[in-house]
């Protein structure tokens, strides 16, 4: 099992940037592709963006060429860089981590952070 904590959200203006990070121990984070998924009052969580072993990424139609995911295996971290901040982008930000253990997929998730954008 792997423990996830996020942070790095908050309250930010429209057109302004947050980085998110998530912090990850109990197993070996390199072996998990990661992601982002956000959820708003009343909507489904949705996938933001993730990141596998080999480092490919995919993200969302509605944040591509504004949030970027990457991940450093040797401080066991995922960061979302989020540029270009839109209200619309508000939503509680979870990190996720998956591995496939035979013969499902394992998933983890942190607690969550909140990201509000707003003038």
């Amino acid at each position: 099992q792997v423990h996830l904590v996020e942070s790095g959200g908050g309250l930010v203006q429209p057109g302004g940037s947050l980085r998110l990070s998530c912090a990850a121990s109990g197993s070996i984070f390199s072996m998990y592709a990661m992601g982002w998924y956000r959820q708003a009052p009343g909507k489904q969580r949705e996938l933001v963006a993730d990141i596998i072993r080999g480092g490919a990424t995919n993200y969302a139609d509605s944040v591509k060429g504004r949030f970027t995911i990457s991940r450093d295996n040797g401080k066991n971290t995922v960061f979302l860089q989020m540029n270009s901040l839109k209200p619309e982008d508000s939503a509680v930000y979870y990190c996720n981590a998956r591995l496939f253990v035979s013969p499902t997929t394992a998933h983890y998730w942190g607690q969550g952070t909140q990201v509000t954008v707003s003038s």
